[in-house]
């Protein structure tokens, strides 16, 4: 129901009105009543309602300034104005208010109701839109992780494509213009340390993220690529060019806390790399590069370094090093390949759970009205994205596979020869026999009474 409150210094004006509104729209409003502007004040803000009904001229506070009063600390309430003839003048100044709809004594029913059904009608549309919104932030929310991994992983990658890093960077609200990258490379003291640190991966990032998250706050742009090979990078973006001086010095606080924070809390040994300021794509690969080089330079295990600290290596020696690590093997190599690798074997692991999981939900039901938009929200993921990953994994689209099943399902029927062509069509998810042995006449080649007659 809806909460309606009803302002008139007459109380059988307010009786009158409350008696219309129950019989012509009942179970629509929960009513209450306010003598005053000063009551329907206090009233708005005890009880909320969706919808004021104001008589202007009231003693005390006016009808517009308890309006305004109301609107002020309720900004999403819908407003009618009563008023007389007379004092019609006022309608035009609650136009400022808001107010869009009004009534002048004495309104008859029809227009009464005509005025608060229009409001309801506009109350739950408001109220669609905003739980649309809703679901798409959502949505919103839950890509940004992957959105930020996908974007990490294409700053450590020379096979990203400019166009898809361009489209996530849209999408993160990221601007290349001042970056910088950190490596955190760990290690564990025991000798399965890769197989410790895998399985405590997830908690692992989640402690820098969240250093970073009480560090940084919403000065930086950031995102921290997932745990692969002992190996975490974290990218930092300035929002503002004036910002970038500080943001290497604010990294070097941020490195040394967090080889205290993870030695102390998952007993590892962390090294912190830090590339120097960079820009574009190309950039923040180099920028990486640079923090893992920084992150394995002799004697700086344990310890923070950053690049543009070094005083030995030059551009040749940082070169020479990258070549050679193109050469050797990947646990000695700058973990880039892979990281992607793994991240995209996870994926394809994960696509593939998934996609079993909408197999069988179309097995069992596959008899019934089935939607692939249904399916989609059995394995939470968008209908489009659901498309194209089903595809990929069965090599058929979504209603071919369900087509075959009831087609394989309907000869099986057929072969058995218990029930009618009508019986069958229903059994296997179809309302229409015309429609069915058409259906059946393209998969198979032929109707299902000739394919019951062979």
């Amino acid at each position: 129901m809806y909460r309606l409150l009803i302002a008139d210094d007459e109380a059988l004006e307010r009786e009158g009105l409350e008696w219309i509104i129950t019989r012509m729209m009942p179970d629509t409003f929960h009513i209450i009543h306010a003598s005053n502007g000063r009551e329907a004040i206090q009233k708005a803000d005890e009880y909320r309602p969706h919808i004021v009904m104001m008589d202007v001229q009231m003693p005390g506070i006016q009808g517009l300034d308890a309006l305004q009063e109301i609107k002020a600390h309720n900004p999403m309430v819908k407003m009618v104005l009563v008023t007389a003839y007379q004092y019609f003048d006022y309608a035009q100044q609650a136009l400022t208010l808001g107010v869009k709809e009004y009534l002048v004594k004495p309104a008859k029913r029809e227009r009464i109701v005509s005025v608060l059904q229009r409001l309801v009608d506009e109350i739950k549309e408001e109220k669609a839109t905003r739980n649309e919104q809703l679901a798409i932030r959502d949505k919103y929310l839950q890509l940004l992780p992957l959105a930020e991994t996908e974007l990490a992983l294409a700053f450590m990658s020379d096979h990203a494509h400019p166009d898809d890093v361009e489209h996530l960077l849209e999408l993160l609200g990221v601007s290349m213009d001042q970056g910088s990258a950190l490596v955190i490379a760990m290690k564990s003291p025991s000798s399965n340390a890769l197989q410790q640190l895998q399985e405590r991966k997830k908690p692992i990032v989640d402690a820098a993220k969240g250093l970073f998250s009480e560090q940084v706050k919403e000065k930086y742009r950031w995102m921290v690529s997932p745990l692969i090979h002992e190996h975490i990078v974290v990218f930092v973006f300035a929002e503002q060019l004036d910002e970038a001086g500080l943001l290497l010095e604010e990294l070097r606080g941020i490195g040394a806390e967090l080889i205290q924070v993870l030695g102390q809390r998952f007993e590892i040994s962390v090294s912190i790399g830090i590339g120097t300021l960079q820009c574009g794509l190309a950039g923040m690969r180099r920028s990486y590069d640079e923090a893992v080089f920084a992150s394995t330079y002799p004697g700086s295990w344990g310890s923070l370094c950053a690049f543009e600290d070094l005083k030995h290596p030059t551009e040749e020696a940082f070169q020479l090093y990258m070549r050679k690590s193109a050469e050797e093997e990947p646990t000695e190599r700058t973990y880039v390949e892979l990281a992607i690798k793994r991240i995209r074997e996870e994926r394809e692991q994960q696509t593939h759970n998934v996609v079993d999981r909408a197999a069988s939900y179309i097995q069992e039901r596959f008899h019934e009205e089935l939607s692939l938009e249904e399916v989609a929200e059995q394995v939470h993921l968008n209908p489009h994205y659901f498309s194209k990953v089903f595809k990929q994994q069965t090599g058929e689209t979504f209603i071919d596979y369900v087509t075959r099943l009831r087609i394989d399902k309907a000869r099986e029927l057929i072969t058995e020869g218990q029930l009618s062509l009508k019986e069958v069509c229903y059994m296997v998810g179809y309302k229409d026999p015309n429609y069915f042995s058409r259906v059946f006449k393209k998969v198979t080649g032929v109707t299902p009474t000739e394919y019951r007659t062979r």
